[in-house]
């Protein structure tokens, strides 16, 4: 969603939807005037009232556009981000198994959706607390076998319920310049830009959306200079780019589920804040 408010209450909604959730991004631009956010309801019911109810009746938001995530190209680099470059040796990142390309593609629903039993909650909010607990911590957590447990995490991981990723303030290792990249391509290259772009080590996100703009992407780099350099030679050049909006982030204060201050991350309040 781009949600465009009224100067001086940009903090304040954004600190909201930070607290929710089902909102697990949110990020101040335009001078501090746009809040951009991701939202990933459980239910239609938690979606309707933050969209239908909520935000329209929020005096200081003067317009919302929210846009459907209809195939995502990449999510999160890991230690395939240009930022990393040079801390592993070539056998250090062959034993993390990232001798293949830095690209995933998948589509965001599963036809056989698997849902969650109350074992899983309870294990998943352990994981939530501690990414690295053992299969013994979450058996007992979930009043599982560590056998059981190992099992049924294994299906959530492959049917993409759960995911897990390492968490990076960018703005620490000396990235200054993030911006939100909004293109309009041609349908037909839709699916080859989102590829492309996939390809980039400055893309951190990129995804096919619906709406005016049918390409979003997240981008990292050192400066602004870097990032005109960037949008302008490489994003510039792709097959099929009709038109682009380069919006430049301003503030994080979330990402990935996790609160930000001053560009470092803030340990959760509770275990269901980093779901």
């Amino acid at each position: 969603m781009r949600l465009r408010c009224r100067p001086g209450s940009v903090a304040a909604i954004a600190d909201a939807l930070a607290k929710r959730d089902d909102v697990n991004w949110v990020a101040l631009s335009a001078a501090g005037c746009e809040i951009t956010c991701a939202t990933q309801s459980r239910t239609r019911e938690q979606r309707e009232e933050l969209l239908g109810q909520r935000l329209p009746r929020t005096a200081a938001v003067i317009d919302i556009n929210a846009f459907a995530m209809l195939r995502q190209f990449v999510g999160g680099r890991g230690h395939y981000w240009s930022a990393l470059r040079g801390t592993l040796s070539p056998k250090e990142e062959a034993a993390l198994g990232s001798s293949g390309p830095p690209f995933t593609e998948s589509p965001v629903v599963t036809r056989d959706p698997l849902r969650l039993t109350p074992e899983d909650e309870k294990m998943l909010d352990a994981l939530a607390e501690d990414g690295r607990a053992s299969l013994v911590d979450l058996a007992t957590a979930a009043d599982l076998t560590p056998g059981r447990v190992s099992r049924r995490l294994d299906a959530l991981l492959q049917h993409r319920v759960v995911h897990i990723d390492v968490e990076i303030a960018a703005a620490a290792l000396g990235y200054h310049a993030r911006a939100n990249l909004w293109l309009r391509v041609h349908p037909s290259a839709a699916k080859s830009a989102g590829r492309a772009l996939a390809q980039e080590p400055e893309v951190a996100f990129a995804a096919a959306i619906s709406g005016p703009w049918n390409i979003h992407a997240v981008a990292h780099c050192r400066d602004l200079d870097e990032l005109f350099e960037f949008t302008s030679d490489r994003i510039g050049s792709l097959t099929g780019l009709q038109s682009m909006e380069v919006s430049p982030v301003l503030k994080h204060v979330k990402q990935a589920g996790t609160r930000l201050f001053d560009d470092r991350l803030v340990e959760p309040s509770s275990a269901r804040a980093r779901r």
